[in-house]
């Protein structure tokens, strides 16, 4: 059994699109603005053994709000800039859909380490939402904040790490 990293993708990856102060995922190819630090941050983690796994919330989908098409072309943009990429698992429900994949649940994090033969004692969930810090918590897995300071509430569970960027991220996780 690997470890694995299980990264958030907007705010983590890539830029998000803020409106009204929140963070959004892009909903157009051309707004897809990946970090910089990304790349390099997620070949280190790769190199040291780590699977990594996006798991992302899009309910802009479920909303109907943007054609599915649209994020998976998102989602191959990512990949294709960010090759160390192993997974990329979408919940495409809304809160009320009471599904089992939206974040904070952590369904996304669980199916992915069955299929791929995750030791979840052994792995990470870096995040930049309260959402993606306690899907990882009730996971079982550690947790990493990626703190961009948006104005919403904090996880039920608190970040065993704070950090300011997935390289942040990648230096905690391989000192540890």
């Amino acid at each position: 059994m690997l470890p694995a990293v299980f990264l958030d993708r907007d705010g983590v990856l890539n830029e998000a699109v803020v409106r009204d102060s929140l963070p959004h995922a892009p909903n157009r190819l051309a707004d897809l603005r990946i970090y910089p630090e990304a790349g390099g941050a997620l070949a280190r983690l790769k190199e040291a053994g780590y699977l990594l796994i996006v798991v992302t919330n899009q309910p802009d989908v479920g909303r109907g709000e943007v054609a599915r098409e649209t994020i998976d072309a998102i989602n191959g943009a990512i990949r294709a800039a960010l090759p160390a990429i192993d997974d990329i698992r979408v919940c495409w429900h809304d809160d009320r859909d009471q599904c089992h994949c939206r974040k904070p649940k952590p369904g996304l994090i669980l199916d992915a380490a069955e299929e791929h033969h995750v030791d979840l004692a052994r792995s990470f969930m870096v995040g930049d939402r309260w959402r993606d810090i306690d899907c990882g918590a009730n996971a079982g897995i550690r947790t990493i904040l990626v703190d961009r300071h948006w104005p919403e509430r904090e996880p039920s569970h608190k970040p065993d790490y704070r950090v300011s960027s997935v390289a942040g991220a990648a230096d905690v996780i391989l000192a540890t």
